[in-house]
């Protein structure tokens, strides 16, 4: 689904970021250009990262740590 519609960010685009270490708006922001044009799209989008890295940090603590 499209989140920001001005740059054509999705919701896989900003969890694929999340999962490639993006962690603040600001970070969004620079990788995706997501809000950076008429704004409307900043709280969903903010939501969609905060459950992203919500959801990759859940997921590393299930993995095995390296002997």
């Amino acid at each position: 689904m499209y989140i920001c519609m001005c740059n054509a960010v999705t919701d896989h685009a900003i969890r694929r970021a999340a999962a490639e270490g993006v962690e603040s708006f600001a970070q969004l922001q620079a990788r995706t250009g997501c809000s950076d044009c008429c704004g409307a799209c900043e709280p969903e989008a903010r939501q969609c990262l905060r459950d992203a890295v919500e959801q990759t940090r859940s997921v590393l603590t299930f993995l095995p740590s390296p002997a």
